[in-house]
């Protein structure tokens, strides 16, 4: 394989990922940045901006990991009913 050649799962996976990042960086930016005199964050607009990153990934890990859970039952009770 080239390793110019992308496939269209990959360049999915780095949309996907890329609105994800931007999600998250306008959210923390709107929550967290208010002192626009300075080109230098505040330390609160930092430890604000921190903990906003720290939670959204936490969140989001933890619903793919819901996510997860919830495929496995449903494929579970997919083949249980297709036994019958």
């Amino acid at each position: 394989m080239n390793p110019t050649d992308v496939s269209a799962e990959q360049i999915k996976s780095f949309k996907d990922f890329l609105l994800s990042y931007n999600k998250l960086s306008e959210m923390c930016f709107v929550d967290c940045i208010s002192d626009f005199t300075s080109r230098n964050l505040k330390p609160y607009e930092e430890k604000c901006a921190l903990n906003c990153t720290e939670k959204y990934l936490k969140m989001n890990q933890r619903i793919s990991q819901r996510f997860q859970e919830f495929q496995i039952i449903a494929n579970e009770n997919l083949a249980a009913t297709q036994k019958l």
